[in-house]
């Protein structure tokens, strides 16, 4: 059996030294922090564990990977001349084009030379005499800083169920968040694809066009809405760069933070007839906006059936055959798992020389050396493909030891789940900071877009401590407590905590079940950072400030200061309890 991976770059030199700030991770959210640091005039190291910047892009190579929002919109915001210098190719564009965008934002801002590629962080250890922080590689780095800021990804950890048998399997195994960079041409083989969740989604009929057989292994079935993607032309791409300020500010002020149409009737006000009209219409636009069809879809019940059952029509009528379309009508509450966008995905169900194979009750028994056994039979494949997902939000963190005051590990500390004031900062380790940790809107907002607001608030945070002398700042337990139990709150009034999925960890056995990312809405969690940096950072200790907590002055967070949409947000949050729709 060969476990497939990415190859490792050329040795180089262990190095050691002092940096203000070391930044774990070269993705969007690594770059974006190591601008601003160097902005700040601070010296900094990037470490990467990836041969080139990227993180999730540079990983994820399978065949038809591409972002969930439109790439308008998946982009940085912080400079406009960034916006009008790039050119999306396409409404949903490609992974090659992501990363290529990815690549020409390391060279136009001149990134590489602080980034250390191929380098796996493994220990983070705090000094408590010295107020600094160790920083350890794979390659034998030792560096202390004053910061250690984690931008590391909400899914970057791959998650690999072990099967039975799977050293005897004699073909190669693929795991679609490690795909080989020189690409798989599997025509003529016999492929057999374990999980129907995005990445499987996206793949699966690319896979088909070129396998002599594919037999998919479907635990659970996956709510999927059609992409329509389709070629940016001139003209759209003029209109959308002419008006792309009022585009991100409208986007900030939304509960997703992009922007999409939005209807905030409740569906069991409106009449059977308006409620199919008005899906029909939202199908027909495609994408995650399907789910603002209405207002109520993800906290009402009886409303979320309705599109449920919508939904499983459409299934029904596409795919040909009754049993396997039953088989791919998912029975959970819709949205309750990320909504997945396709391209012709229950399509594919119609070739002949596709097979859907259920295991949610039989699950997989073993790997042969000749293919998968599924309830005394065995299916013959050449090639696996593992498009089993992630150990979201902490994965990545469970991979490099981190260790706070008086030795506590953060492992340790996380062990009944994470606990972060904010998804930023974790009471116990001093001057650790996390971009899109849990406990904020992370995945459940526009990546990019979350991502610049945490960096802003961390620059402008950065910035205070010098401001003032701080030494050190780290959350109150207290305040870090009233946050956590606030997230938990928030996420009970919301269909999406009723169902296992990555959310909740519960993808990944042993793990638990804490629902991680904010759900309260991207503009809502915006003004809560807000008020706590304004009030002189509320809910922290800076330690050695002489000041105290004083009122910092605003260099990068102004940007997010934005009213909020009520049009939006208001009915929304009377249909939630007070809670605005994410």
């Amino acid at each position: 059996m060969a476990q497939v991976s990415a190859a490792r770059g050329d040795a180089r030199p262990a190095e050691s030294g002092t940096f203000d700030a070391v930044v774990v991770g070269a993705g969007f959210a690594g770059m974006y922090m190591l601008h601003r640091l160097r902005g700040l005039g601070l010296t900094a190291r990037v470490y990467e564990a990836g041969g080139g910047v990227g993180g999730t892009w540079y990983w994820n190579r399978y065949p038809g990977a591409r972002c969930d929002v439109e790439s308008l919109q998946y982009s940085f915001s912080f400079s406009e001349e960034l916006d009008q210098d790039w050119n999306w190719s396409e409404k949903y564009s490609p992974q090659p084009e992501i990363l290529a965008y990815a690549n020409h934002v390391a060279d136009r801002f001149d990134l590489r030379s602080q980034i250390a590629f191929d380098t796996r962080v493994t220990a983070a250890t705090f000094d408590e005499t010295a107020g600094t922080w160790l920083i350890e590689t794979d390659r034998g780095d030792k560096v202390t800083a004053r910061f250690c800021i984690m931008a590391v990804g909400c899914l970057s950890a791959p998650n690999r169920p072990v099967f039975p048998g799977m050293n005897d399997f004699r073909g190669p195994i693929y795991h679609t968040g490690e795909w080989p960079h020189e690409g798989v041409d599997f025509t003529g083989l016999r492929v057999g694809v374990i999980g129907t969740g995005s990445s499987a989604i996206q793949s699966i009929p690319i896979i088909a066009q070129q396998a002599a057989h594919l037999t998919v292994f479907q635990r659970t079935a996956t709510w999927s809405v059609p992409a329509w993607n389709a070629a940016l032309s001139a003209d759209a791409l003029k209109e959308a760069k002419a008006h792309y300020p009022e585009l991100r500010a409208k986007a900030r002020a939304r509960p997703t933070g992009f922007y999409f149409l939005f209807n905030t009737q409740p569906a069991l006000q409106a009449s059977a007839a308006e409620r199919e009209r008005q899906y029909e219409e939202a199908w027909q636009r495609g994408g995650l906006p399907f789910l603002g069809a209405y207002g109520d879809l993800l906290f009402e019940k009886a409303a979320n059936d309705t599109i449920a059952d919508f939904a499983r029509k459409k299934i029904r009528s596409i795919v040909k055959d009754s049993a396997t379309a039953e088989l791919l009508c998912p029975q959970n509450v819709f949205g309750c798992k990320r909504l997945c966008v396709d391209t012709d995905y229950f399509e594919t169900y119609n070739l002949p020389h596709v097979h859907l194979v259920d295991v949610s009750t039989t699950p997989i028994a073993r790997i042969t050396t000749d293919g998968i056994v599924v309830d005394g039979t065995e299916h013959k494949v050449d090639a696996i493909v593992s498009a089993t997902g992630f150990a979201a939000m902490t994965g990545s963190f469970d991979k490099i030891r981190i260790t706070g005051r008086s030795g506590e590990t953060l492992a340790e500390k996380w062990r009944a789940g994470p606990r972060a004031y904010l998804g930023i900062a974790s009471q116990g380790f001093p001057n650790l900071f996390m971009i899109t940790g849990p406990g904020s809107p992370s995945v459940l907002a526009s990546m990019i877009q979350a991502i610049e607001q945490h960096v802003d608030w961390l620059a402008d945070c950065i910035s205070h401590m010098r401001d003032v002398g701080a030494a050190t700042i780290e959350p109150t337990r207290e305040d870090e407590d009233a946050w956590v139990t606030h997230v938990n709150d928030v996420s009970t009034v919301s269909l999406r905590s009723t169902c296992s999925s990555w959310y909740v960890g519960t993808n990944i056995p042993g793990r638990p079940r804490v629902f991680m990312p904010y759900i309260g809405g991207f503009p809502v969690y915006v003004q809560k950072c807000n008020e706590v940096m304004n009030a002189g950072y509320d809910g922290f200790v800076l330690d050695g400030a002489r000041s105290g907590n004083a009122a910092p002055q605003v260099r990068f967070t102004g940007r997010w200061q934005v009213p909020l949409d009520i049009e939006v947000i208001s009915p929304a949050a009377v249909a939630a309890r007070r809670v605005p729709v994410v």
